[in-house]
């Protein structure tokens, strides 16, 4: 069979890639570019702890090594410290900051060696022809050529050509904020905590003295963000610099302390929202699917958790035949968890950068600004947290033996230790995007006895018989515990890390008929499994 065509060598592209190769299904990425990417220390990304375990685990590098955790985030107003938060790496790990040049050669090196990834470079692709049995693609330039995949996914950004091309409106806000970037090294009073500035004390009047956010990078590099007013008055170098001295000298209370410049720019937030993410064969996702950024939510973070949800799902399509509820559901879970968050932005943000209208909705007016900021920043409330799916049309229906545990089905699952088939204790996060689906077994206890003693007791070999008949490959585990989960509880958890459901006990039916609605229901063969497909891309093609 063809491989999937990927439009777009950035983070997003070079993850779906990687995701795909996970799950043995090859890929071709059709990079515009040369294959470098130019260092910018002030391009950086934030990623919650969900996706920071993807990279961690799809590309086998020490991620980690390479951003920096904050140790506590600090929100301040004038002189006044608003809220202060110390992270805990169990029990609250802060984000993961990292610059976004070293995330894509992480990508890029673990891409080196993929058997079942080609990268072809200086390929701008122009042209796209879908037929039922597949997609054709023409790239112009030095390699310009047509290329046979069996679907297409463009990752290519804000001004996607997949996306024009299949004449897919991409309707939303433009300039919902600008922001002044400056990445830097020096020191700070405030080592290796990130912090959220408003109206600071030495810029007393006018728009632009709202805002500044001060966020650690490794080795002693500061990103900075100012608010700029709305407009677009050009930010020259002179005033950038003005902006530097002034609030370096208004944090640590002197004279401008030391400092080396590294790189500056001007982050302008766009809040875009694309109307249809699949047409037939080809999908969107990243950039070319949904812009947001405002009030410190992060957009990177949304199309990496896109291409995790699109692997599994074309992976299953690819191996074993379409599945044509199981793909449309890509378009209605990301889309509307993207949704989500930008109603939740567009709703905030004239309440904090409006005035006094906030105090109408929030009692306190000053606490409520940073409680809500924060949240963006921070990947917590409405406007941080990741989208959970429990209006999914996967979500399986009327099951007898459904418990409440403390994750709401469709919600991401904890990262508890769990034990293995072969008998090793591994994080669950880390069987995640393997193809298969993860059925664990909550057993108190199991930790501190040998496989060999448990695995053939109690509900063990029922629960393995019911595993090995789903009608989809399964990896069985057992964990000691999970929130809010009472022994012998039993978790359906989706190769993307989203729980189905909580069973109470050993439920075969139970387990067979949420693991099917998982799936989209039994793959569609012959002239049915065309339908979907065909019928969508004759209507791209209008």
């Amino acid at each position: 069979m063809d491989p999937v065509i990927i439009v777009g060598a950035g983070p997003v592209g070079l993850t779906l890639a990687l995701a795909l190769a996970r799950q043995e299904v090859p890929s071709l990425v059709l990079d515009e570019g040369p294959g470098k990417d130019e260092p910018r220390p002030a391009r950086t990304v934030v990623l919650r702890e969900d996706t920071a375990a993807l990279m961690e685990r799809l590309t086998g590098l020490p991620v980690e090594r390479a951003g920096a955790r904050w140790a506590g985030w600090r929100s301040l107003r004038r002189k006044q410290v608003m809220r202060e938060i110390t992270f805990d790496d169990e029990a609250d790990p802060s984000p993961l900051h990292i610059a976004q040049h070293v995330l894509t050669g992480a990508l890029r090196q673990a891409l080196a060696g993929e058997r079942l990834v080609r990268i072809a470079t200086d390929s701008r692709l122009d042209t796209i022809e879908q037929e039922p049995s597949g997609v054709t693609a023409h790239t112009r330039g030095p390699k310009g050529t047509w290329w046979r995949g069996s679907y297409l996914v463009g990752c290519d950004g804000t001004r996607s050509t997949v996306r024009k091309l299949q004449d897919i409106r991409f309707p939303g806000r433009t300039a919902v904020e600008r922001h002044a970037v400056a990445a830097l090294r020096t020191e700070l009073p405030w080592e290796g905590q990130a912090l959220l500035h408003r109206m600071p004390p030495w810029r007393t009047s006018g728009p632009s003295a709202g805002e500044v956010t001060g966020r650690p990078l490794p080795d002693g590099v500061w990103r900075l963000d100012w608010l700029l007013p709305p407009g677009k008055d050009l930010v020259t170098p002179e005033l950038l610099l003005a902006r530097i001295r002034e609030t370096l000298a208004g944090w640590t209370g002197g004279s401008t302390p030391p400092y080396d410049l590294l790189d500056t720019g001007v982050h302008t937030v766009h809040h875009r929202l694309a109307r249809r993410w699949r047409v037939g064969r080809v999908f969107l996702a990243g950039d070319a699917a949904h812009l947001l950024g405002a009030l410190g939510t992060q957009g990177l973070d949304e199309g990496l958790r896109d291409a995790d949800n699109l692997a599994w799902k074309l992976a299953l399509a690819w191996h074993h035949g379409p599945h044509e509820a199981l793909l449309d559901s890509y378009q209605a879970e990301r889309r509307g968890a993207v949704a989500a968050r930008l109603r939740a932005a567009d709703q905030v943000l004239p309440l904090l950068r409006g005035g006094g209208g906030l105090r109408a909705y929030v009692p306190g007016s000053a606490r409520g600004h940073d409680a809500l900021l924060a949240d963006g920043h921070l990947g917590r409330g409405a406007l941080g947290t990741p989208g959970a799916y429990a209006a999914s049309p996967l979500a399986p229906r009327h099951l007898e033996g459904e418990v409440p545990v403390d994750t709401a089905p469709g919600a991401p699952v904890a990262d508890v230790r769990v034990t293995a088939e072969d008998g090793s204790f591994v994080r669950l996060r880390d069987r995640l995007g393997r193809g298969a689906l993860l059925v664990v077994l909550v057993a108190p206890g199991t930790g501190v006895w040998d496989r060999k003693h448990w695995v053939t007791a109690g509900v063990m070999p029922r629960l393995a018989a019911a595993v090995a008949a789903l009608p989809y490959t399964a990896e069985l585990l057992v964990a000691e515990s999970y929130p809010g989960a009472a022994a012998h509880t039993v978790l359906l958890v989706r190769p993307d890390g989203h729980l189905v459901t909580a069973l109470s006990g050993v439920r075969p039916a139970d387990l067979y008929a949420a693991a099917e609605a998982t799936l989209g229901g039994p793959a569609k063969t012959g002239a049915g499994a065309e339908t979907g497909a065909g019928a969508e891309a004759g209507a791209g093609a209008r």
